[in-house]
């Protein structure tokens, strides 16, 4: 089986367990709907509707047809991105989370990338044994040890109470940032020549961000740590020990290639539950995201809303995991010829079912 092809099958095997997935994730979504105690008519028309208009509103959000009829009428809105109304904003969901998801995003993406670069240092220092690697891993667990909400109260009297170093709530203080391209303003303000924007968008995100990211990094450390260890003792990091080469070479070059592996399984698992954490601290920070978005659905009962950041989140998290099953085959070629391997006895090492467990 040719390399190409292998890609192209393995990427359309992902494919279709994603799909698979998302479907099942629909089914729960509009089981969970079904039952809830919230009546979409009542929450539309108010409680003071006559018989005749709850009659007429039944029929045009298709709540007349059986039940199946209306689960594959769901589906078809999902489709086209109809995720429903929202009965708090009244506004349709979709364009409520075109609004706050860049928020989000921007948030989780620096919180990933902060995760990984701690987790790197965690890994690497602690397996080279390095000095200072004692006080850096007691820092990291103990952050981690302490729950999220508390350790970014902690974060807020510090550095915004006591020290005034750095902003208590919301994304920007900024009047009027730049509204695109992207939805980052790290990254707008550098496009629309206004450098101004992105530093106060990184002041407004070190919080929030270290609040996210501290718990994954220690998870991603403690497995690259194990995995280093394990690969130091093969011959060929031995060989480049003899040769005289630095321990930081040894670590980073030779040993770190061929340790990644684990340590991308548990990247893609803390980016799923860091999407979990992400909705806790845009909560205690206000940030403008879906997490304050649904903190804000949840007290008026609003399922689609909810229904509808599940969702976002759920295929978010499958789409993570597809990309890190990826990236494992092409940073390790020893997996990679394993799994080509076991393609052709129909038994693949990595799928979804394998890094979602």
């Amino acid at each position: 089986m040719s390399g190409s092809f292998f890609f192209i099958k393995f990427i359309l095997r992902r494919i279709a367990a994603a799909v698979v997935i998302v479907l099942g994730l629909t089914a729960v979504l509009f089981f969970l709907q079904s039952i809830s105690h919230s009546n979409p008519v009542h929450a539309m028309l108010g409680a003071g509707a006559t018989p005749s208009a709850i009659a007429a509103e039944k029929v045009k959000l298709g709540l007349d047809h059986p039940v199946f009829v209306q689960y594959f009428n769901y589906l078809y809105g999902l489709i086209h991105g109809n995720l429903g109304m929202s009965y708090r904003t009244r506004r349709p969901v979709a364009s409520d989370l075109a609004t706050y998801l860049p928020a989000t995003l921007e948030l989780a993406f620096y919180s990933l990338l902060l995760a990984v670069v701690l987790g790197l240092l965690l890994g690497v220092l602690s397996a080279g044994e390095f000095r200072g690697t004692g006080v850096l891993r007691a820092i990291l667990i103990a952050g981690a040890s302490t729950p999220q909400f508390l350790l970014a109260i902690g974060g807020l009297l510090i550095f915004y109470g006591k020290l005034n170093l750095l902003p208590a709530t919301g994304r920007i203080g900024i009047a009027n940032p730049p509204s695109g391209p992207t939805g980052f303003y790290t990254i707008d303000g550098i496009l629309n020549g206004n450098f101004g924007v992105t530093i106060d968008a990184f002041k407004y995100l070190l919080l929030p961000s270290f609040s996210v990211a501290i718990g994954p990094a220690v998870s991603i450390g403690r497995v690259l740590r194990g995995s280093l260890i394990e690969a130091i003792s093969l011959y060929f990091v031995k060989t480049a020990n003899s040769k005289g080469l630095s321990r930081v070479r040894v670590l980073t070059v030779h040993a770190l290639r061929n340790s990644l592996g684990p340590a991308l399984s548990m990247t893609g698992l803390q980016a799923g539950l860091m999407f979990a954490g992400v909705v806790v601290i845009e909560d205690v920070f206000a940030w403008p995201g879906i997490g304050y978005y649904t903190a804000q659905s949840i007290p008026s009962g609003d399922f689609p809303a909810i229904a509808g950041v599940t969702l976002v989140l759920g295929v978010g998290y499958v789409i993570i995991n597809t990309i890190v099953d990826l990236a494992q085959l092409f940073a390790d070629p020893r997996l990679r010829h394993l799994e080509m391997a076991n393609v052709k006895t129909k038994k693949p090492l990595l799928g979804l079912s394998a890094n979602q467990g």
